[in-house]
């Protein structure tokens, strides 16, 4: 005799029955072992680095702000119903996709905020150093960066949701 499976419709987690939003608490763990890693890493190999650019983290604010165009575009066809398969619609296909694409930048963000982090936490420590006293904003553009990453990865994400059922119409 087989066991029923736990995965069947009504009987196992709902969490398990699909996907579903990135939770907060996730990427922070993300962020801290990340952060952690760049830090025993910085600590051991800093003299070995090249000098950080200032603008080192300013793809992230490129790729939030690339977020955030795309979530107002998503937010308004999802709001006036214009997801379907005709001209002009918001092809589901293409809402998956930008799920997608939030929630690996999201994780994307956590990471460089945990690298960034590693990193400034080192460099405040190096009072006396000429090179950290180079690095350090660079390390905080990145960490800004990564912050913002996140924040509108985050949105974007809340924006691919289905909008609310329509209350009951009563007498029907």
């Amino acid at each position: 005799m087989t066991s029923p499976d736990p995965r069947t419709p009504g009987q196992g987690d709902e969490e398990e029955a699909g996907l579903g939003p990135t939770r907060l608490r996730d990427l922070l763990l993300i962020a801290v072992v990340t952060g952690i890693a760049a830090w025993i890493l910085v600590r051991y190999n800093y003299s070995d680095f090249p000098p950080l650019p200032l603008l080192a983290g300013v793809v992230l604010y490129v790729l939030a702000a690339l977020e955030i165009v795309i979530a107002f575009v998503v937010r308004s066809r999802v709001e006036s119903h214009q997801i379907g398969q005709a001209r002009g619609q918001l092809h589901p296909l293409i809402a998956a996709r930008v799920l997608a694409l939030a929630k690996a930048s999201a994780i994307l963000g956590a990471i460089s905020v945990g690298v960034w982090a590693g990193l400034l936490t080192f460099l405040l420590g190096q009072q006396d150093v000429a090179a950290a006293d180079h690095d350090r904003p660079a390390a905080i553009v990145g960490l800004i960066g990564g912050v913002l990453l996140v924040a509108a990865a985050m949105w974007l994400e809340y924006c691919c949701r289905a909008p609310d059922d329509p209350p009951p119409v009563e007498g029907a």
